[in-house]
């Protein structure tokens, strides 16, 4: 394991330990490159890896349900660095070590983020010192969503909202995340401007034949203008959630109502660094 081997797998195992349901998280330099949900670790490791099968080259996969040998076999289609799971079948340890330098992880259960503290606290080094801030451990429920527009999402917008809200914590600021109530579409991490994250989530949506028409955004800190949502009309999303608080929220409201969206504030913003 080397020191980034460790860093993205970290991040991989909270990303996916935010799941109560069966999800798959690939993660490439801290970021999730796809995020799944399933029925079945292989129905949600093909979801998450439909996002972007190129960045996956590499990654790291984190389950939150046991590896079998039939998703094992299908990890073992492309190179993958880690592997982390609560537990595996035998035989799926026995596939999975057929793959030369592939590290195997069992993750103890006592390290599932739902169980850690709202006071637990994370450093990050910077030069002459340390910052410490407690770590971000928000989970969102559908009962505090607060609509602001005129249109209410529906059932399955609902879903794809808080599945894209859950990811969208877990990418690097600016980010944004397109997913239905599924998989995700596409991730823009990163980035300088909101906008731009946008395009860029959009960008890897179509390279990979995944329509946006229906989709839902989620935007990890407030809109500061309306461009984003009306760059995500031109896509085809009918849901947006974000954190509102901006002094241009009724801009935002108001672009939304325009095209027929449905939009949630959370509350709460990531800002993750």
């Amino acid at each position: 394991m080397s020191f980034n081997n460790y860093v993205d797998a970290d991040a991989a195992w909270n990303l996916v330990s935010d799941f109560d349901e069966r999800a798959v998280a690939i993660i490439k330099h801290t970021n999730p490159s796809g995020v799944g949900t399933g029925t079945t670790s292989e129905e949600a490791y093909r979801r998450a890896l439909a996002t972007d099968p190129v960045s996956a080259f590499g990654g790291i996969v984190a389950f939150n349900r046991k590896v079998d040998a039939e998703v094992a076999a299908s990890i073992n289609e492309i190179f993958t660095e880690v592997v982390l799971a609560p537990d595996y079948d035998d035989e799926a340890i026995a596939v999975l070590s057929s793959k030369k330098n592939v590290r195997i992880l069992r993750m103890p259960a006592s390290s599932n983020q739902s169980e850690i503290s709202n006071s637990e606290i994370e450093y990050k080094q910077i030069s002459g010192g340390f910052l410490v801030q407690d770590r971000d451990a928000h989970r969102l429920s559908e009962a505090e969503l607060n609509i602001v527009t005129k249109r209410r999402p529906g059932d399955q917008e609902i879903r794809a909202m808080l599945l894209a809200w859950t990811v969208c914590k877990h990418v690097k600021s600016n980010a944004i995340v397109f997913a239905n109530d599924v998989q995700t579409l596409g991730v823009g991490a990163g980035q300088m401007n909101r906008v731009d994250s946008v395009r860029i989530a959009a960008m890897r949506a179509e390279r990979f034949n995944l329509p946006l028409a229906g989709s839902a955004l989620a935007s990890d800190a407030f809109f500061p203008f309306r461009d984003s949502v009306d760059e995500a009309a031109k896509l085809g999303v009918t849901a947006i959630i974000q954190p509102g608080g901006s002094i241009k929220d009724d801009e935002s409201i108001g672009a939304a109502d325009q095209h027929g969206i449905a939009m949630a504030f959370t509350g709460v913003r990531h800002f993750k660094h």
